[in-house]
């Protein structure tokens, strides 16, 4: 039985929950990630934390037809946009240009009220900000996380003739916990990641010759005012063999780390296995493993956290995957060779990386 309203919101705002420690997630093991098989690209097309956004405030890079604000959770760091408008639509101002294959990615928290919320990207007027139909645009795509209550996850492309549907009651979203959520498009098939495990994979999801050029979230249950931060676009599946080997580099933003620290993070099991894979293949190839940051926090500490990312990626790499130990080197640069401006949440996304450099 769900909690009164009053005694979750003391809850959620003041006791930290059990599954943090310090404000983080506690250690999940790489290897139990194996389902993990999306491998993320080398270029973001869009991300948001909402640090350029003051607390209290409406994200910049959003419109709404109802309410939000940006605000700060005790039990998770960073910055959080709680869309807490009634039966509202939450779009993205800007229009994407999706490519064929591409990943999203974000962190949702949720209180004890919640049920459902929906994800939406459709074919639309790339100047029209908002659409607030139910269906909007040409074709476009609708996923549902949801709670236990809510049935877990659903999925529905659609266009003026076609619905295309898919549920899974497997992993629902969990309240007082930190969500992260991934989602891997790859032309008609969508699949879904939650919790260490594929939770949905529908392979003629997305009605045929759909492109996606506008996203928005949709709070239609009028109880489920969720927070979200670290929405991530990026494209997926380079040709890690080809990159690597052929160019002599490869740029991953598929290897993650909690803010300021050098573990690597589960979620990253597909693309080091990818790498891995490569190095088995060509057992004469040596590479330097090099972190970079952004400009956030002091040069000296980021060049550190920089060189300890890159000795951890190395040890995954020996530790998990059986790769040669002779065959790799590591190296730190910090935020000195910055792909982007340091100025916006995207351009550091851009500059937080992994390079892997044939030597």
């Amino acid at each position: 039985m769900k909690t009164t309203k009053s005694l979750w919101l003391f809850i959620f705002l003041l006791v930290p929950h059990l599954f943090f420690l310090n404000g983080q997630a506690q250690e999940q093991k790489l290897q139990s990630f194996t389902q993990y098989d999306f491998v993320p690209g080398d270029e973001i097309l869009f991300y948001d934390d909402f640090s350029q956004d003051a607390i209290g405030d409406f994200p910049a890079l959003w419109t709404t037809n109802g309410s939000g604000e940006v605000k700060t959770l005790n039990i998770v760091s960073g910055n959080w946009f709680h869309m807490n408008g009634d039966e509202a639509v939450y779009s993205v101002i800007q229009p994407i240009s999706f490519p064929d294959n591409f990943i999203i990615t974000f962190d949702l928290v949720v209180d004890d009220e919640f049920t459902e919320f929906e994800l939406t990207l459709y074919e639309g007027d790339v100047d029209i900000e908002m659409n607030t139909d139910y269906y909007p645009g040409l074709r476009g795509l609708q996923i549902w996380p949801c709670s236990e209550y809510g049935g877990g996850w659903r999925s529905k492309g659609f266009d003026e003739e076609n619905w295309l549907e898919g549920s899974s009651e497997k992993n629902p979203i969990l309240s007082g916990e930190l969500n992260h959520v991934i989602i891997w498009i790859q032309n008609r098939r969508v699949r879904i990641y939650h919790r260490g495990e594929k939770v949905l994979d529908g392979p003629t999801t997305i009605v045929k010759g759909t492109k996606f050029n506008r996203l928005r979230f949709c709070c239609w249950d009028s109880e489920s005012k969720p927070f979200l931060t670290n929405l991530q676009i990026s494209t997926a599946a380079p040709d890690t063999r080809s990159k690597l080997i052929t160019e002599g580099k490869l740029i991953s933003y598929g290897i993650y780390f909690d803010s300021g620290k050098d573990l690597v993070k589960p979620e990253s099991y597909g693309a080091l296995n990818d790498i891995a894979n490569v190095l088995k293949e060509n057992p004469g190839v040596r590479v330097n493993i090099i972190g970079h940051t952004d400009s956030d926090g002091d040069e000296a500490m980021n060049l550190d956290l920089s060189r300890r990312r890159a000795e951890s990626v190395k040890s995954e790499l020996i530790k998990t995957f059986n790769a040669d130990a002779a065959m790799l080197e590591t190296d730190g640069a910090g935020e000195s060779q910055p792909l982007a401006s340091n100025a916006s949440p995207e351009g550091k996304a851009k500059n937080r990386r992994v390079e892997f450099i044939k030597l």
